[in-house]
């Protein structure tokens, strides 16, 4: 199916030069005299490149067979991560590469929300926060409370995560799963 220039958005999912790619940005411009623009932002969902082309107002691209499906997280395989589709319970495996440092951050039946272009698993968004326990750090230097002084702490991912120095050992901390980043102690 063909989308025309003049209906595409943000987040459509598009076949553009025979990969697909995922409109990240779009401006129209409409010049003084000739044809109106459409300025892409183009991200591309098997690689991670970006790409800018132009479109004309005649122009269209082809929609991409990308799906969204639910599914969690089962264990880390030599080659990659292996995940199951929760309508299916198929199992799909991705690369490390693919998965980014996000792969840090997860635990065993963790739920995520899978990629496929072609029924081909091509991408994997982990749980925005996770809860992890700390395994190691060291214990934080007394009188040293004046500022925001961080630590490095080892959770149980094998991950390392800067914590604030209150943080001991065995305590459990929220960390937002996309960026390493400590957000606050877990209850």
């Amino acid at each position: 199916m063909n989308i025309n220039a003049s209906d595409l958005k943000k987040g459509l999912k598009v076949i553009y030069e025979g990969d697909p790619y995922d409109i990240v940005d779009l401006h129209f411009v409409k010049p003084g005299k000739g044809q109106a623009l459409y300025k892409l932002k183009l991200r591309n969902l098997l690689k991670g490149t970006n790409l800018t082309p132009t479109l004309r107002s005649g122009d269209s691209l082809e929609a991409a067979d990308v799906r969204k499906s639910n599914g969690q997280y089962l264990y880390r395989d030599g080659e990659g991560f292996v995940f199951m589709e929760d309508e299916t319970f198929e199992q799909y495996t991705i690369s490390a590469d693919k998965m980014g440092d996000s792969a840090n951050f997860l635990l065993d039946g963790a739920k995520c929300e899978l990629l496929f272009y072609n029924d081909q698993l091509i991408g994997v968004d982990p749980p925005s926060h996770v809860i992890l326990e700390v395994t190691y750090t060291e214990p934080a230097a007394r009188g040293n409370t004046t500022a925001n002084v961080t630590k490095a702490a080892t959770v149980e991912t094998g991950a390392e995560v800067q914590v604030p120095a209150f943080i001991d050992q065995g305590e459990k901390i929220k960390v937002d799963a996309r960026t390493g980043a400590y957000i606050e102690r877990a209850k």
